[in-house]
């Protein structure tokens, strides 16, 4: 029926370390989902930000949809994210208390043909901790190479 949508955020893992992850809908107007399925979306530059006790994804690009006319969405603006009465009160406890940040991970549509966003709890990593996810890549690059050659 419909093709699954998985638009990833490979910065975000680099960047960060992810402690908790959460799957949240989006709140989308017009053609903003057409886009979607289309797979004209970028969340590389975005973050989650409270307003109250909302959870709203900021500065996500969504491509304005090319066959929309005069109702067509606006490629940047806040999408507000929906999670449970308990989920928001722990995310916004450990963002104030804690200094962490929450960052969309991934952007994919469900079997139902839904937008959801996977988002996750993180805390920014150091430049020698980057090194280190370098180091164990090309390790395990490496050490894929030797099997596959004996195999």
């Amino acid at each position: 029926m419909l093709k699954s949508v998985n638009i990833l955020n490979k910065r975000a893992r680099f960047d960060y370390e992810v402690i908790d992850t959460y799957t949240a809908g989006i709140v989308l107007t017009g053609t903003e989902i057409k886009s979607i399925r289309l797979g004209k979306a970028n969340i590389t530059e975005s973050f989650c930000e409270f307003s109250g006790m909302e959870l709203f994804a900021i500065n996500t690009y969504i491509e304005e949809y090319s066959f929309g006319n005069q109702f067509n969405h606006k490629s940047r603006s806040e999408r507000k994210l929906l999670l449970n009465k308990k989920e928001l009160k722990t995310l916004h406890k450990s963002v104030q208390a804690k200094g962490l940040t929450i960052i969309p991970l991934k952007l994919f549509t469900n079997e139902k043909g839904l937008a959801k966003l996977q988002i996750g709890l993180c805390k920014g990593k150091k430049n020698y901790d980057k090194r280190e996810s370098l180091k164990e890549q090309d390790t395990k690059r490496d050490l894929d190479r030797i099997k596959k050659a004996y195999n």
